[in-house]
């Protein structure tokens, strides 16, 4: 059962991942405009940010979906969330009004505070779901399953220990 329920996880964490990093791949402009927003990194800092940060929402995507390094992607997932509730949690401490930029369209608005609780509350769920994925990597389904296959217990090994 544990690995149906990591693999729903791979499934939902990574397909998240693809919608969000395929919305502002196209627009790279946004996604800059939406990382200097959150007025955390310097200028300069905060565009290389906004330019790689749809990639590498893809690329964690794509190899959660596959099941592929499942424990490196779900840490690195668990590290983007962190850093997302950190800067929601920055914008909102400090009043500043601004669309998170998660989905694409950043910048300011003037609606954006009411929506921060319920967007950190979705950044946590995201990160215990990553992190458990790092935790427990093997999931149906998977090419980690294929390439590395789990090597049955002998009863000698299990008298050795």
């Amino acid at each position: 059962m544990r690995r149906w329920i990591g693999l729903l996880l791979r499934l939902v964490v990574g397909g998240i991942w693809i919608w969000a990093g395929l919305l502002k791949i196209g627009d790279p402009a946004s996604s800059v405009t939406a990382v200097r927003a959150y007025q955390l990194l310097p200028y300069d800092l905060a565009e290389t940010v906004g330019h790689l940060l749809p990639v590498l929402e893809l690329t964690v995507g794509i190899v959660l979906v596959l099941g592929l390094i499942t424990r490196v992607s779900g840490g690195v997932s668990a590290l983007l969330q962190i850093a997302f509730i950190i800067g929601i949690s920055s914008v909102w401490a400090r009043g500043i009004s601004i669309n998170c930029g998660c989905f694409g369209d950043g910048g300011a608005d003037p609606n954006a505070i009411s929506h921060y609780p319920w967007e950190i509350a979705r950044d946590v769920a995201l990160l215990l779901a990553s992190a458990y994925l790092a935790w427990r990597p093997r999931t149906a389904l998977s090419v980690d399953g294929v390439l590395f296959p789990e090597r049955p217990v002998a009863v000698d090994d299990l008298e050795r220990v």
